[in-house]
Formats: C-alpha cells, sequence, structure tokens
C-alpha cells in the first residue's frame, strides 16, 4: 500500500482510536512511519521492502484527483524543466500538502471538466495523469491571463507531436471557456511552425 488512514490502523488493533493514535505519533516521531496529511501516513523506506515514489501517493491524498497541469507536461515530456511539485487536479476544494515525501497541490475543477486522463504504470504502481492534450487544458485554464502566442512560446514546448489536435480542440469545446478556444488556435499555429522547423532540419 502506498499509505494508510487512522480509520484503517484502528480496524487493525483492538485499542481505542485515541490509543492508535498516540501510537502513530510516537512511531513518527521515531521515523517507523511518515506523516502525509491529518490522518494519513505512510512507512519509512527502512520500513519497506521497495522505495515509495511520491506520485504514487498523489491521488491517495486527495481523492477524486488525477496528476495534471506542470507535472504531467514534464511526464509527457512537454517542457524542459524538472517539475518538484505534485501538480493535480480535484472536484473537491482546493488542498496542498507538504510532507517529508514532497509538495502536493491540488486546484479545484468544476465536476464537467473533470475528465481526459487515464491510468498508467509508474514504477511498482499505476497513476491516474492527464492526456497530453487535458494536461494542457487543465493549465492554461488554471492559470490566470490570456494565453498570448508569446506566452505559449514562453513555455519552450516540446514533443509537441505528442498533443492530438483534434482531441485537443474537443476537450476544450467542453470547458465552454472562448479563452481556451483562443489558446488552442494559438497552440495550433506554435506546432505547425515546430513541426515545419523539423521538417527543415
Amino acid at each position: 500500500m502506498a499509505c494508510f488512514d487512522l480509520p484503517l490502523v484502528a480496524q487493525a488493533f483492538p485499542e481505542r482510536r485515541p490509543a492508535v493514535l498516540l501510537q502513530l505519533s510516537r512511531w513518527a516521531t521515531q521515523g517507523k512511519v511518515i506523516p502525509l496529511r491529518r490522518g494519513m501516513y505512510t512507512l519509512a523506506d527502512r520500513a519497506r521492502q521497495f522505495p515509495l515514489d511520491p506520485a504514487l501517493l498523489a491521488q491517495q491524498l486527495c481523492r477524486p484527483s488525477y496528476l495534471s497541469g506542470l507535472w504531467a507536461l514534464g511526464f509527457h515530456d512537454m517542457i524542459p524543466e524538472r517539475v518538484v511539485v505534485y501538480t493535480s487536479v480535484t472536484s473537491r476544494l482546493p488542498a496542498r500538502f507538504q510532507n517529508a515525501c514532497g509538495t502536493f497541490a491540488y486546484q479545484h475543477i468544476k465536476p464537467p471538466c473533470f475528465f481526459g486522463y487515464e491510468q498508467v504504470s509508474y514504477g511498482r504502481g499505476s497513476i491516474l495523469v492527464a492526456r497530453p492534450e487535458k494536461a494542457l487544458l487543465d493549465h492554461w485554464h488554471l492559470s490566470r491571463g490570456e494565453w498570448t502566442a508569446e506566452r505559449l512560446a514562453e513555455m519552450r514546448y516540446q514533443n509537441m507531436a505528442a498533443v492530438d489536435s483534434r482531441r485537443l480542440e474537443e476537450y476544450a469545446a467542453r470547458f465552454q471557456r472562448p479563452r481556451l478556444d483562443r489558446a488552442v488556435t494559438r497552440w495550433k499555429q506554435l506546432a505547425a511552425e515546430d513541426d515545419a522547423g523539423e521538417r527543415i532540419l
């Protein structure tokens, strides 16, 4: 298991919940377990047969959610920077958790826009991650301001062929946001220029 919560541990022991919580607190002080957020923990690496990748914790800390935005763009090799914050979207309230495993940020998205992700194998487990098209749209949608051609160029996108233009348009239409429609138009132009430049090279 990537992590476990207090109710699960309480079911495994005959002691009452306050006693179980006290024991978990002691184990955390001793470094046997790692607190992730209120009521949720994971085992320390020395207590594991295999090390835990923080990405496997992302959807466990806040449900429902899936990895998206900058982290997913990095996962799909679409931006050159290494992303250290595990960015996700959720239909619940926004949240941010910082613990020994990393920083996990969750941004709210309306339920009709909670789509466009898939389960993929990752390390010794699996994660829910946005498809390239949805990762772009989530990032554009959740970032303030207009996505001008200059702003898109500043992102230094790469591996642009991973994005299906038709799917990008279909996904954008479901948001019903003119700002995203304009961003898609500019993205397609940028992608066409990138493709032309690769053909010349």
